[in-house]
Protein backbone atom coordinates (compact mmCIF):
# COMPACT_ATOMS: atom_id res chain seq x y z
CA UNK A 1 0.00 0.00 0.00
CA UNK A 2 2.77 2.34 0.83
CA UNK A 3 4.56 1.67 -2.32
CA UNK A 4 1.24 2.08 -4.58
CA UNK A 5 1.17 5.52 -2.38
CA UNK A 6 4.48 6.22 -3.67
CA UNK A 7 4.42 5.44 -7.07
CA UNK A 8 0.83 7.81 -6.98
CA UNK A 9 2.76 10.57 -5.92
CA UNK A 10 5.59 10.09 -8.10
CA UNK A 11 3.23 9.52 -11.20
CA UNK A 12 0.83 12.68 -10.30
CA UNK A 13 3.19 15.45 -8.92
CA UNK A 14 1.66 18.51 -10.63
CA UNK A 15 -1.61 17.82 -8.53
CA UNK A 16 0.50 16.82 -5.43
CA UNK A 17 1.69 20.22 -5.74
CA UNK A 18 -0.93 21.86 -6.16
CA UNK A 19 -2.71 19.86 -3.12
CA UNK A 20 0.47 21.44 -0.90
CA UNK A 21 -0.08 24.77 -1.99
CA UNK A 22 -3.84 24.85 -1.09
CA UNK A 23 -3.07 22.93 2.47
CA UNK A 24 -0.54 25.93 2.82
CA UNK A 25 -2.62 28.65 2.02
CA UNK A 26 -5.93 27.19 4.28
CA UNK A 27 -3.18 27.06 7.26
CA UNK A 28 -1.96 30.50 6.65
CA UNK A 29 -5.54 31.75 6.58
CA UNK A 30 -6.84 29.90 9.66
CA UNK A 31 -3.35 31.53 11.70
CA UNK A 32 -4.23 34.58 10.55
CA UNK A 33 -7.16 34.82 11.79
CA UNK A 34 -6.57 32.92 15.42
CA UNK A 35 -3.71 35.67 15.48
CA UNK A 36 -5.78 38.43 14.60
CA UNK A 37 -8.98 37.46 17.11
CA UNK A 38 -5.95 37.09 20.18
CA UNK A 39 -4.18 40.35 19.21
CA UNK A 40 -8.10 42.13 19.15
CA UNK A 41 -8.63 40.39 22.92
CA UNK A 42 -5.22 41.58 24.15
CA UNK A 43 -4.34 37.58 24.45
CA UNK A 44 -1.71 35.35 23.28
CA UNK A 45 -2.35 33.02 21.15
CA UNK A 46 -1.78 29.36 23.07
CA UNK A 47 -1.17 27.90 19.37
CA UNK A 48 -1.08 23.65 20.26
CA UNK A 49 -1.18 21.99 23.58
CA UNK A 50 -1.38 18.10 24.84
CA UNK A 51 -5.04 18.33 25.15
CA UNK A 52 -5.37 20.11 21.86
CA UNK A 53 -3.09 17.36 19.87
CA UNK A 54 -4.99 14.73 21.65
CA UNK A 55 -8.66 15.72 20.72
CA UNK A 56 -7.21 16.65 16.40
CA UNK A 57 -6.02 13.37 16.73
CA UNK A 58 -9.24 11.18 18.06
CA UNK A 59 -11.24 13.72 15.63
CA UNK A 60 -9.10 13.56 12.45
CA UNK A 61 -9.61 8.99 12.93
CA UNK A 62 -13.38 9.94 13.68
CA UNK A 63 -13.13 11.74 9.88
CA UNK A 64 -11.88 9.43 8.08
CA UNK A 65 -13.76 7.17 9.46
CA UNK A 66 -17.37 8.82 8.53
CA UNK A 67 -15.50 9.35 5.21
CA UNK A 68 -15.88 5.87 4.48
CA UNK A 69 -19.36 5.97 4.96
CA UNK A 70 -21.27 7.83 1.88
CA UNK A 71 -24.79 8.30 0.90
CA UNK A 72 -26.24 8.13 -3.02
CA UNK A 73 -28.18 10.81 -4.42
CA UNK A 74 -30.91 9.94 -5.80
CA UNK A 75 -30.86 13.26 -7.86
CA UNK A 76 -27.47 12.95 -9.10
CA UNK A 77 -25.15 10.60 -10.81
CA UNK A 78 -23.76 7.59 -9.05
CA UNK A 79 -20.38 9.00 -8.26
CA UNK A 80 -21.65 11.84 -6.21
CA UNK A 81 -22.51 10.98 -2.61
CA UNK A 82 -22.84 12.47 0.67
CA UNK A 83 -20.23 12.16 3.60
CA UNK A 84 -20.26 13.68 6.98
CA UNK A 85 -16.48 13.84 7.63
CA UNK A 86 -16.28 17.20 8.04
CA UNK A 87 -18.33 17.38 11.08
CA UNK A 88 -15.77 16.65 13.54
CA UNK A 89 -13.49 19.55 12.03
CA UNK A 90 -16.22 21.79 12.40
CA UNK A 91 -16.56 21.07 16.24
CA UNK A 92 -13.07 21.01 16.97
CA UNK A 93 -12.33 24.40 14.87
CA UNK A 94 -15.16 25.64 17.14
CA UNK A 95 -13.64 25.07 20.07
CA UNK A 96 -9.88 25.15 19.54
CA UNK A 97 -10.51 27.64 16.21
CA UNK A 98 -9.75 27.44 12.63
CA UNK A 99 -5.89 25.81 12.65
CA UNK A 100 -7.49 22.73 14.50
CA UNK A 101 -10.16 22.42 11.89
CA UNK A 102 -8.20 22.31 8.89
CA UNK A 103 -5.16 20.16 10.68
CA UNK A 104 -8.32 17.75 10.97
CA UNK A 105 -9.22 17.80 7.52
CA UNK A 106 -6.05 17.36 6.63
CA UNK A 107 -4.70 14.19 8.63
CA UNK A 108 -8.54 13.03 7.13
CA UNK A 109 -7.45 12.96 3.62
CA UNK A 110 -3.51 11.82 4.27
CA UNK A 111 -4.92 8.96 6.51
CA UNK A 112 -7.35 7.62 3.75
CA UNK A 113 -4.96 8.07 1.46
CA UNK A 114 -2.61 5.80 3.49
CA UNK A 115 -5.13 3.06 4.14
CA UNK A 116 -7.33 3.31 0.87
CA UNK A 117 -4.30 5.20 -1.88
CA UNK A 118 -5.87 6.91 -4.63
CA UNK A 119 -7.89 5.99 -7.34
CA UNK A 120 -8.66 9.28 -8.81
CA UNK A 121 -5.10 10.43 -9.24
CA UNK A 122 -5.35 12.48 -6.19
CA UNK A 123 -8.20 14.36 -7.65
CA UNK A 124 -10.82 13.40 -5.33
CA UNK A 125 -9.05 14.03 -2.47
CA UNK A 126 -8.13 17.50 -3.75
CA UNK A 127 -11.66 18.02 -4.27
CA UNK A 128 -12.97 16.70 -0.66
CA UNK A 129 -9.83 18.42 1.52
CA UNK A 130 -11.19 21.95 -1.05
CA UNK A 131 -14.97 21.43 -0.50
CA UNK A 132 -14.48 20.09 3.65
CA UNK A 133 -12.56 23.58 4.26
CA UNK A 134 -14.51 25.86 2.57
CA UNK A 135 -17.30 25.22 5.22
CA UNK A 136 -14.91 24.55 8.21
CA UNK A 137 -12.61 27.49 7.55
CA UNK A 138 -15.52 30.39 7.50
CA UNK A 139 -17.48 28.73 9.88
CA UNK A 140 -14.85 28.47 13.09
CA UNK A 141 -13.31 31.85 11.75
CA UNK A 142 -16.50 33.73 11.84
CA UNK A 143 -17.22 32.30 15.55
CA UNK A 144 -14.14 32.66 17.55
CA UNK A 145 -14.96 36.66 16.90
CA UNK A 146 -17.76 36.28 19.33
CA UNK A 147 -18.56 32.70 20.97
CA UNK A 148 -22.26 32.65 21.22
CA UNK A 149 -25.38 30.94 19.83
CA UNK A 150 -26.49 33.81 17.46
CA UNK A 151 -22.69 33.54 16.14
CA UNK A 152 -22.90 30.10 15.90
CA UNK A 153 -26.17 29.64 13.27
CA UNK A 154 -24.22 32.94 11.56
CA UNK A 155 -21.17 30.95 10.76
CA UNK A 156 -23.35 28.26 9.89
CA UNK A 157 -25.21 29.60 7.66
CA UNK A 158 -22.77 31.83 6.23
CA UNK A 159 -20.71 28.60 5.58
CA UNK A 160 -23.47 26.67 3.89
CA UNK A 161 -23.65 29.56 1.58
CA UNK A 162 -19.83 29.55 0.84
CA UNK A 163 -19.33 25.78 0.34
CA UNK A 164 -22.26 25.97 -2.20
CA UNK A 165 -20.75 28.55 -4.43
CA UNK A 166 -16.69 26.49 -4.03
CA UNK A 167 -18.51 23.04 -4.61
CA UNK A 168 -20.43 24.01 -7.75
CA UNK A 169 -17.75 26.42 -9.07
CA UNK A 170 -14.90 23.94 -8.46
CA UNK A 171 -16.88 21.11 -10.02
CA UNK A 172 -17.86 23.06 -13.27
CA UNK A 173 -14.28 24.52 -13.56
CA UNK A 174 -12.00 21.91 -12.67
CA UNK A 175 -13.17 18.72 -11.02
CA UNK A 176 -15.62 17.43 -14.05
CA UNK A 177 -13.43 18.47 -16.81
CA UNK A 178 -10.59 16.46 -14.85
CA UNK A 179 -12.27 13.43 -14.10
CA UNK A 180 -13.19 13.23 -17.82
CA UNK A 181 -9.27 13.48 -18.92
CA UNK A 182 -8.51 11.21 -16.13
CA UNK A 183 -11.36 8.42 -17.16
CA UNK A 184 -10.61 8.95 -21.21
CA UNK A 185 -14.02 9.91 -21.73
CA UNK A 186 -15.78 13.16 -23.12
CA UNK A 187 -17.30 16.16 -20.73
CA UNK A 188 -20.67 15.25 -22.36
CA UNK A 189 -20.88 11.83 -21.42
CA UNK A 190 -20.74 12.83 -17.80
CA UNK A 191 -23.41 15.37 -18.18
CA UNK A 192 -25.28 12.38 -19.99
CA UNK A 193 -24.93 10.38 -17.10
CA UNK A 194 -27.03 13.59 -14.70
CA UNK A 195 -29.59 13.59 -18.15
CA UNK A 196 -30.33 10.06 -17.51
CA UNK A 197 -31.39 11.03 -13.79
CA UNK A 198 -32.95 14.49 -14.58
CA UNK A 199 -33.85 15.53 -18.13
CA UNK A 200 -33.55 19.04 -17.09
CA UNK A 201 -30.17 18.63 -17.23
CA UNK A 202 -28.71 19.06 -20.05
CA UNK A 203 -25.16 21.20 -19.89
CA UNK A 204 -22.51 21.92 -17.33
CA UNK A 205 -24.80 25.17 -15.75
CA UNK A 206 -28.10 23.18 -15.08
CA UNK A 207 -25.40 19.99 -13.78
CA UNK A 208 -23.93 22.37 -11.31
CA UNK A 209 -27.64 23.73 -10.63
CA UNK A 210 -29.76 20.64 -10.75
CA UNK A 211 -26.91 18.09 -9.19
CA UNK A 212 -23.98 19.61 -7.96
CA UNK A 213 -25.01 22.37 -5.97
CA UNK A 214 -28.03 20.72 -4.44
CA UNK A 215 -25.70 18.34 -3.09
CA UNK A 216 -23.34 21.07 -1.32
CA UNK A 217 -26.17 22.72 0.14
CA UNK A 218 -27.76 20.06 1.76
CA UNK A 219 -24.28 18.73 3.06
CA UNK A 220 -23.89 22.69 4.59
CA UNK A 221 -27.28 22.12 5.82
CA UNK A 222 -26.87 18.61 7.46
CA UNK A 223 -23.61 19.68 9.12
CA UNK A 224 -25.24 23.09 10.34
CA UNK A 225 -27.93 21.46 12.07
CA UNK A 226 -25.48 18.58 13.81
CA UNK A 227 -23.20 21.07 14.88
CA UNK A 228 -25.64 23.63 16.24
CA UNK A 229 -27.48 20.74 18.30
CA UNK A 230 -23.95 18.46 19.30
CA UNK A 231 -21.50 21.60 20.04
CA UNK A 232 -23.46 23.00 23.15
CA UNK A 233 -22.77 19.57 24.81
CA UNK A 234 -19.71 18.92 23.63
CA UNK A 235 -18.68 22.07 24.54
CA UNK A 236 -17.86 21.62 28.54
CA UNK A 237 -15.90 19.49 27.37
CA UNK A 238 -13.65 20.92 24.70
CA UNK A 239 -13.99 24.63 25.39
CA UNK A 240 -11.39 24.86 27.92
CA UNK A 241 -8.01 25.12 25.70
CA UNK A 242 -10.16 28.01 23.42
CA UNK A 243 -8.86 30.70 22.30
CA UNK A 244 -10.67 33.31 24.44
CA UNK A 245 -9.75 33.17 28.05
CA UNK A 246 -12.40 34.69 29.47
CA UNK A 247 -14.24 31.08 29.72
CA UNK A 248 -16.92 32.27 32.79
CA UNK A 249 -18.22 34.74 29.87
CA UNK A 250 -17.73 32.01 27.26
CA UNK A 251 -19.69 29.09 28.78
CA UNK A 252 -22.31 31.90 29.82
CA UNK A 253 -22.69 33.22 26.09
CA UNK A 254 -22.84 29.59 24.78
CA UNK A 255 -25.66 28.42 27.48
Amino acid sequence: MKNNLIASIAENSLIVVIFVLLIAVTFIAARLAENYVAKKSGTENPGMNTRKIVIIGIFSAISAILMLFEIPMPFAPSFYKLDLSDLPAVIGGFAFGPMTGVMIEFIKILLNLIINGTQTAFIGELANFIVGCSYVLPASIIYIFRKNRQTAFISCLAATMIITIVGSSLNAFYLLPAFAKLYGMPLDALIGMGTAINPAINNMFTFVLFAVAPINLLKGGVLSGITVLVYKKLSPVLKNTSLVPDRKREAESEA
